[in-house]
Order: C-alpha cells, then structure tokens, then sequence
C-alpha cells in the first residue's frame, strides 16, 4: 500500500487486521460448534425420492368438520336416496373391500350404449375429473348425476330432501353440521366432504417414495422402472397414477369395447384388488390387463418376466383406509 500524505494509511491497515481478526476468530467459533453437533446432524441426508419421481404419495385426508364428515358417512349408506329405497351409495361402492363392486352398470343418458364398469371412490377425490368419460368436474355433480340417474338411484335431490325432511333425527343432525334444514346444497356438501376422507395412503411405493428403501423388492422396483421406460407412465402419474387426462384407447390395436371412444385415464391406486379391468371389465385378472394394455396401447409384447415385474410393482401401490389395507372382495 502507498502511503497517504500525513500518514492516513496506518489507521486503515489497523481497520483492516481488526476486521480480519474478528472474522477469523468467529471461523473459529462456527467451526467449533460444527464439530460439536452428533454425526447423525452432519450427515447428508439424501434428498426425498418424491421430489424426483413422476409419481407422489397419497396424503392424508383432508380436515373436516367433524358434523358434517358424520353426517357424510351416514348418508352414502343411506337407501332413501335411491327411488325405491334399495340402493345407497355403498351398494355400489364397498369401502369395506376396494370402494367398488366388480359390476357393470348403465350411466345416465347413455341411451343404447352398453354399461360400464363400476370405478372406486377409493382417492376418486384425487382425481381431475369424474368418471368413464371425465364428463364430471365435482363429487357434489357426480353425486347429483347419481341420484339421477334413471338406471341407478332413479330419484332428484328433490324427492331425497322430502324423505329426509320427514326424518327428525336426521333433520337434527343437518342443523348441528349447518345450521339449517336439509337443502340442496347441505346434501351434497355432506356426501362430498365423506367421499374427500376416502384416500388410501400408505402403500408401500408410497412408504418408498418417502424415503425407505426397503420397502420394494428389487424385482418390483425393476417393474416401476419398466412402468417408465416402457411408457407407462406417460398415462399413469401423478399422486393418483392416472385420473389426470384424457386419452383415447386401443391406439395401435383395439381393445376392449369400442365405447367410449376416449376415456378419462383410470387410477393405478389399489388396481390389484380391483378386478375385472378397463371400462367393459372385459380384463379378468391383472395378468390380462397388462398384456393386453401393452399391445394395444404401446404395441409392445412383454414377456412372461417382464409382466411378472410390472404386477410386482402395480401391487405395491395399494393402500390403507383407515389402518386396513384394501382388499378384493370376496368372490
């Protein structure tokens, strides 16, 4: 440094060696009390595989009231919403097994078209759109369009809200959750707000995806990679595994029944226990259906092995609702 007339730079180099001190001697202290956290604080942690998957665990539920999630409960096992009093919603939709029943049914203004298969309200909360076709944005319009139906409940929100109105307990049970008598809008609210508690985490690729890594055998993580790199998940992503576009089937060679022509791409989530498969339930077992999605969807040919693996890994995506796993019915 040259120096300032008068001697000015003396002052600067003490400022100077000062500030140097200091930060040196506060280096010192951090790297002190670095060296005093346990080893477990100064590992590095490897990085969630959620955040580098194309696939994300189920969550837990949403909050809820609990009035209204009660009320829920009770009124998708309720049979006067249908017209005759024979089926509620849980006729259809088991939640004690896998959330369906195996069966084909007839869909409102379908006229002449051939039922559909029966899809789970297993996660159908997770979904962009409701139903075969996705023509349904909201479980309150999937539930109305139910009640509606002529080949289901064969009833109107107005014909439910006057068998509930004669109901005093139950008209109890409207106000305590609302505050009000059963309208409209309460009703299908309450069926919602149950339907949105029917999520089934914990599966075990979830538990993988958040971390443990012993929770897939290496044969059914070399089916999830086979999942990818065969262009499986193209289809099936996301916290649902599918149920978030639109996709047209039979695109190299035909497969199952020729309507719809475009479907709402199903969800994988708990798909070993909820056969028979693809809208028609055309698909017996699980084997059948990856077979047969193969070849109509990517033109591929799997082996034996191959398949083996790809059902290794779709059963680990089934999950627990309310601490149980999801099981098939009983046939």
């Amino acid at each position: 440094m040259v120096a300032a007339p008068g001697g000015g730079a003396a002052p600067t180099i003490r400022r100077t060696a000062w500030w140097l001190a200091w930060l040196a001697g506060l280096s010192l202290v951090l790297a002190h009390d670095l060296a005093a956290e346990p080893p477990a604080a100064q590992a590095d942690a490897p990085p969630p595989v959620a955040d580098q998957e194309p696939i994300t665990p189920i969550p837990d539920p949403p909050a809820a009231d609990p009035g209204r999630l009660a009320l829920g409960e009770r009124l998708f096992n309720d049979r006067r919403l249908s017209h005759d009093g024979t089926l509620a919603c849980s006729s259809c939709h088991d939640i004690h097994t896998n959330g369906a029943d195996g069966r084909l049914h007839h869909i409102a203004g379908a006229i002449g078209k051939p039922p559909l298969a029966t899809l789970t309200v297993f996660n159908a909360a997770l979904s962009f759109r409701l139903n075969w076709q996705g023509n349904v944005r909201t479980l309150e319009g999937q539930m109305e369009a139910s009640i509606g139906n002529p080949a289901n409940m064969a009833s109107s929100v107005t014909e439910v809200l006057s068998k509930l109105d004669a109901d005093t307990t139950i008209v109890r049970q409207f106000r305590q959750a609302y505050g009000r008598e059963p309208d409209k809008t309460s009703l299908l609210d309450a069926i919602a707000v149950y339907e949105r508690s029917l999520l089934t985490p914990d599966s075990r690729f979830d538990q993988w995806l958040k971390g443990d890594r012993t929770a897939l055998s290496a044969q059914e993580q070399h089916g999830y990679v086979l999942f990818q790199s065969l262009g499986c998940v193209s289809c099936h992503q996301g916290v649902n595994v599918g149920g978030n576009l639109y996709e047209r089937h039979g695109i190299f060679h035909p497969l199952a029944s020729p309507w719809p022509e475009v479907l709402r791409v199903p969800s994988l989530r708990n798909v070993a226990a909820l056969a028979p498969y693809f809208h028609d339930g055309s698909a017996p077992t699980l084997e059948d259906a990856v077979r047969e999605m193969a070849v109509a969807q990517l033109d591929q040919a799997l082996t034996d092995d191959q398949v083996a693996a790809i059902i290794g890994f779709l059963k680990t995506l089934t999950g627990k609702y309310r601490g149980v796993t999801v099981t098939a019915p009983e046939q």
